[in-house]
């Protein structure tokens, strides 16, 4: 059964459009992506092809929106925060701590925080075992690196290697997810 539009619309323009706004680069962008998320939503939304998750279909296809106004406005206003240099870096993982960390429970957050982990997850299943180990003993159960070491009977610095290693290829994972979502990629 299709879903009364004005009441998603109350429901979900304040925060899709906050989505939004903090993506593209002027308020009539913003309204242009939020008019044709909420079009293709009407057209969606049908007897034949009722939308089943409402929020995680809008912010999909917001998403799929400001990467397709991006493309078209690839040398326009916005700015570039993937990059090979490590002063872009701190821009990105800035904005991927502020999803994680972000307490607010939005269907926003919700949606990029399981990208987010899912990409981590991934990322960890990619690595050697003995990097993914170092890594996780690090960082999800704080051991120290001296513990490390007498845990694995492994020298301090192949274990800051390890973790090393682990956590570059952590954060190309992570780019490539930040330029997925804001159009890079």
């Amino acid at each position: 059964m299709p879903q009364n539009i004005t009441a998603v619309f109350n429901t979900y323009r304040e925060r899709l459009t906050n989505f939004i706004r903090k993506r593209v680069s002027s308020l009539e962008d913003t309204e242009d992506i939020l008019q044709d998320v909420f079009y293709q939503f009407t057209r969606m939304d049908s007897i034949e092809n009722p939308v089943e998750q409402t929020a995680a279909w809008l912010y999909r296809v917001a998403r799929n929106r400001i990467i397709n106004h991006q493309n078209k406005k690839h040398d326009a206003e916005m700015p570039v925060y993937y990059d090979d240099d490590s002063d872009d870096d701190d821009f990105v993982f800035q904005d991927i701590a502020d999803v994680v960390f972000d307490t607010e429970v939005t269907p926003e957050t919700e949606y990029l925080r399981s990208m987010i982990y899912d990409e981590v997850k991934t990322a960890l299943a990619e690595l050697p075992q003995e990097q993914r180990e170092v890594f996780e003993l690090s960082e999800y159960s704080d051991y120290s690196v001296k513990e490390i070491a007498e845990k694995t009977h492994t020298p301090i610095n192949t274990v800051l290697s390890r973790k090393h290693y682990a956590v570059l290829h952590l954060r190309k994972r992570l780019k490539e997810l930040y330029a997925d979502i804001m159009g890079g990629g």
